[in-house]
């Protein structure tokens, strides 16, 4: 078994785990939460998440009670160069969360964990520790569709993303943080490939 293989048979497990103590195993948004949280969960790197302590122990008691009850939560949020851009990805999702209104705290988790996610080098869904670009659009389309609409020229989440966060804040579109140590940086970045350092 590979490396990546191994990975996604862990995060399976610990998903199954929090889904055995879900209030509500079915729905979409615990399911995937479940995966979101197992995924940096079976590596110890829940902060990875970019959530708070508290926040992190909220959520999981808000769909999973008692699930983590013996697991040490991170002290400290992610710290990051780039906490300009995960603020302003994180706003620009919760503008669009049509969920926000009735499951704010939720909404606020899921902005923060795809938020940070981009700060990684990889494609999103490996950065979520998710099994393909169709969980990430899946999780998109449900809470922000008509973010998701405008992606005419079904355009790679990470760079899209990065591209909606500039034109939002009047910048010229340039890549995520975590972009340039993609494998597919010059690919979707030919104009800076000759940047594509891995970090």
């Amino acid at each position: 078994m590979n490396d990546d293989a191994a990975r996604l048979l862990e995060t399976e497990r610990a998903a199954h785990a929090l889904l055995s103590r879900a209030l509500n195993p079915a729905a979409a948004d615990t399911i995937a939460f479940a995966r979101l949280i197992g995924a940096r969960l079976h590596a110890r790197e829940l902060v990875l998440l970019g959530l708070s302590r508290n926040e992190v122990g909220a959520l999981v008691e808000r769909h999973f009670p008692h699930a983590l009850d013996d697991v040490d939560l991170p002290v400290a949020v992610l710290l990051s160069p780039h906490s300009e851009f995960v603020d302003q990805l994180r706003e620009l999702l919760l503008h669009h969360d049509v969920t926000a209104a009735t499951y704010a705290a939720d909404a606020r988790c899921l902005a923060t964990i795809i938020s940070t996610a981009c700060l990684r080098p990889d494609h999103l869904w490996r950065d979520l520790g998710l099994t393909g670009r169709d969980d990430v659009t899946d999780i998109l389309q449900r809470h922000y569709p008509d973010l998701v609409a405008r992606n005419v020229k079904q355009m790679r989440w990470k760079k899209f993303l990065a591209q909606e966060v500039a034109l939002a804040n009047g910048r010229t579109i340039t890549h995520a943080p975590g972009c340039p140590g993609c494998e597919d940086f010059a690919y979707c970045y030919p104009g800076e490939a000759g940047s594509n350092k891995p970090h």
